[in-house]
């Protein structure tokens, strides 16, 4: 068996209403949406993803450099074609050597790195984290978008713990059409039948549930949900009530999750103490995956998917980038892309320096000592990411440098400050400029407490650099 030591759920923010919708289109047409998560101007599944596996290590109490086998999962990942479970597992301080895999192509992608995960820990593998994070988008007057949220979920596994996936089935016959995105196409799109969707829906549903060796009673069923009214349309054919299917639901506030939908609703039920859990995916094509995770004990879970900070739909256009230009040509602070490479100690996890002879910290460790000019070299230290508000200031529209003025455009005014950046005893800082994020400006102000987090920073060259950000302290 494979068990789950430690989960972690993460869903930006921000959040728009059904209402918002109905008012700039004169409907809405996600059905049984109430609201749903938005993704800022500097968030991507891979930044929702770390959010996500952040927390499963810390509930799980497992050191990242345990883990041996990480997978990353998003129908819609930020890069078309790239391994990004190198930067995440960078981001995230997992050993250079550890097994990755990154899945995609589907809104299957997260179940299928959890199958794919139980194998690893039942094989060779000792320690997996799987992550899987998703914000999809289509067209703006279409249903996919209105229904489109964000979020992300991470589960920890390794062989013993207090909940073990116990059985598991898959489903697969062809429905071409149901749900789709096309080679250079930003939009998921669908043909909109409604009966042809729902029949692929229910029938690989029900397949991958009829495959099962067991014959399961939960006490909850996490169904994918491309809105909020399908998932118990195939109630009958996963064999659950629409009850089971309420106790697990997350679409109803966060909306499409995508390769997250399953996961995140898995995460969600755990969290509540459901010992008995149904988790079925389905991805276009079409495909189902259908688990059972039975729980002996209370699974440690994290979870931040709750927010009240609304955007009308302007300001929700706005995050998305749907109505800014872009970045404005030339004039910005160039950063090559083999520089920025080797500056990601510092920007992923605040790897600073000790001096050997006065013990001053320096952020970067290079360069002389700024307090007593020693050319020693420096005694590694990670800081732990916390630390005060020294200075701030508001940018605004036009006082953005201009690699950051599409963030601007898009996200409005946001803080800038200088912070001190603590050591592990707290008895050492070192002095910083960095962007806020999570945060209205005003909510910066001197002497407040903060804590990084990472984030988009800006794209050159077609190359997004990720580093950290700041944001007030939980």
């Amino acid at each position: 068996m494979t068990a789950i030591t430690g989960v972690g759920a993460y869903a930006p923010r921000f959040r728009i209403t059904a209402e918002a919708f109905e008012e700039a289109w004169g409907q809405f047409q996600a059905s049984g949406i109430t609201e749903k998560a938005v993704p800022a101007a500097d968030e991507d599944a891979l930044t929702m993803g770390y959010e996500a596996a952040n927390r499963a290590l810390e509930a799980a109490t497992v050191d990242p450099d345990a883990v041996d086998w990480l997978a990353f999962a998003a129908s819609r990942p930020p890069l078309a074609e790239e391994d990004l479970t190198a930067r995440l597992g960078a981001m995230l301080e997992v050993d250079e050597a550890a097994t990755r895999h990154l899945f995609s192509g589907s809104t299957r992608a997260g179940t299928r790195a959890l199958w794919a995960g139980m194998d690893a820990i039942g094989a060779d593998a000792t320690t997996g984290l799987v992550i899987a994070a998703d914000a999809p988008k289509g067209d703006p007057d279409d249903g996919v978008d209105h229904a489109a949220g964000a979020g992300a979920a991470a589960y920890v596994l390794e062989r013993d713990g207090p909940a073990e996936i116990v059985d598991r089935a898959e489903y697969a016959v062809p429905y071409p059409g149901t749900r789709f995105r096309n080679t250079g196409e930003d939009e998921t799109q669908g043909l909109g039948v409604t009966q042809y969707d729902r029949a692929a829906f229910t029938e690989t549903i029900g397949g991958a549930v009829d495959g099962l060796e067991t014959d399961p009673e939960p006490d909850a069923a996490a169904i994918q949900a491309p809105d909020g009214k399908l998932p118990y349309r195939a109630a009958g054919a996963a064999g659950v009530g629409t009850d089971e299917i309420q106790a697990a639901a997350t679409v109803h506030d966060l909306g499409d999750l995508g390769a997250a939908s399953v996961p995140v609703s898995l995460a969600s039920a755990l969290a509540d103490g459901y010992d008995s859990i149904l988790a079925v995916s389905h991805g276009s094509g079409a495909g189902a995956d259908a688990l059972v995770v039975e729980s002996a004990d209370e699974v440690p879970v994290e979870t931040d998917l709750e927010s009240d900070d609304t955007l009308s739909y302007a300001e929700y256009l706005r995050q998305r980038g749907v109505v800014t230009t872009g970045p404005p040509s030339g004039g910005g602070a160039y950063v090559s892309v083999p520089s920025w490479r080797r500056s990601i100690p510092q920007r992923y996890n605040l790897a600073a320096g000790r001096c050997p002879d006065c013990g001053s910290l320096s952020f970067p460790p290079e360069g002389a000592c700024a307090d007593c000019g020693s050319l020693g070299e420096y005694e590694p230290v990670s800081l732990p990411g916390t630390g005060t508000v020294e200075a701030v200031t508001t940018i605004s529209q036009g006082g953005a440098p201009p690699e950051f003025a599409e963030q601007q455009a898009r996200a409005g005014d946001y803080a800038a400050a200088i912070v001190a950046l603590e050591d592990e005893d707290g008895s050492e800082t070192a002095s910083i400029a960095v962007m806020g994020t999570d945060a209205a400006p005003e909510e910066f102000t001197v002497g407040d407490r903060i804590e990084t987090t990472i984030r988009r920073i800006y794209t050159q060259e077609g190359v997004t650099r990720y580093g950290f950000k700041v944001r007030p302290a939980e």
